[in-house]
């Protein structure tokens, strides 16, 4: 089964929602019909650890981090799945940022 369109799940900083809401706007992401820059985004609570050798943005290695932070959700064309998701990781502070890219069986538009 083929999918034209995907959601992307972001989870960043409150500090850098701006910045990937530019970034996600430059490559057309969230263009639904007659509109484009369409985007949810919900606070959450994030938890992590961060393992031997990295340079985590937030936390300590060895230590789980619990910090709050965005979710945002961004329908994209699959064909531009690659480019949307690079585009976001050149501004992305996170040394692994989290982007689920979830397949949409049907939309309403």
């Amino acid at each position: 089964m083929e999918f034209k369109y995907c959601k992307l799940e972001i989870f960043l900083p409150p500090t850098h929602l701006e910045v990937v809401q530019k970034v996600l706007q430059e490559v057309d992401a969230g263009h639904i019909g007659n509109y484009d820059s369409c985007m949810s985004v919900s606070p959450v609570t994030g938890y992590w650890r961060p393992l031997d050798g990295c340079d985590p943005y937030i936390g300590t290695n060895g230590e789980i981090s619990c910090e709050p932070e965005l979710k945002v959700e961004v329908t994209v064309y699959t064909e531009n799945v690659d480019k949307t998701i690079e585009a976001v990781k050149k501004v992305h502070p996170y040394e692994e940022p989290v982007i689920n890219v979830i397949p949409l069986w049907r939309t309403s538009f």
